[in-house]
């Protein structure tokens, strides 16, 4: 395994790595939704017909701290991701990027009645993706922004591949 990273790491050939940073992109794209509006659940038609739930939450930080950790977290791979893959937006463009995203998720869920609408989670959302953009920013000024996005390239893949397992394996589906 740490051959196949070293390899990664050290591949000077840049249109295989911005592929590569797209694909992971889709990829944690896809698992993310896959995650907040159907809880990694393979039977979607059962959720949207049996789980149907529709709540507004509009006064902020009124779940638990657990939740809006668990928010922040699953939403810096977004601003790590991001910032390897759009090198020509601004920083507040990306953000934005963010933000809306987060924002649309949550509308997704209020019209489709699968989960609460809340804008804590639009809020802890966008503070995870303002984390992984400002480490990336940091990031930067310690490591060549190559290898700097080779690296998040290889541990989005091991992410999305560990949750994978742990969803096949471990997790519990709620619906």
């Amino acid at each position: 395994m740490s051959d196949i990273i070293e390899v990664m790491l050290n591949n000077d050939k840049p249109i295989q790595i911005k592929l590569l940073s797209k694909i992971v992109l889709v990829a944690y794209i896809f698992t993310l939704l896959w995650l907040v509006l159907f809880k990694f659940s393979f039977d979607i038609v059962y959720v949207l017909e049996e789980h149907q739930t529709r709540d507004l939450g509009l006064t902020l930080f009124t779940g638990g701290l657990r939740e809006m950790m668990y928010n922040l977290v699953v939403f810096i791979p977004f601003g790590l991701l991001l910032s390897v893959n759009f090198k020509k937006i601004t920083f507040w463009q990306k953000l934005a990027i963010i933000s809306f995203f987060s924002f649309a998720i949550e509308i997704i869920q209020f019209v489709l009645a699968i989960g609460v609408t809340d804008i804590t989670d639009i809020v802890t959302n966008t503070l995870g993706g303002l984390t992984g953009l400002t480490l990336y920013i940091f990031g930067k000024t310690l490591v060549n922004s190559r290898k700097l996005d080779r690296l998040i390239n290889i541990t989005g893949i091991l992410i999305i591949m560990l949750l994978l397992v742990f969803r096949f394996f471990v997790i519990k589906v709620k619906y």
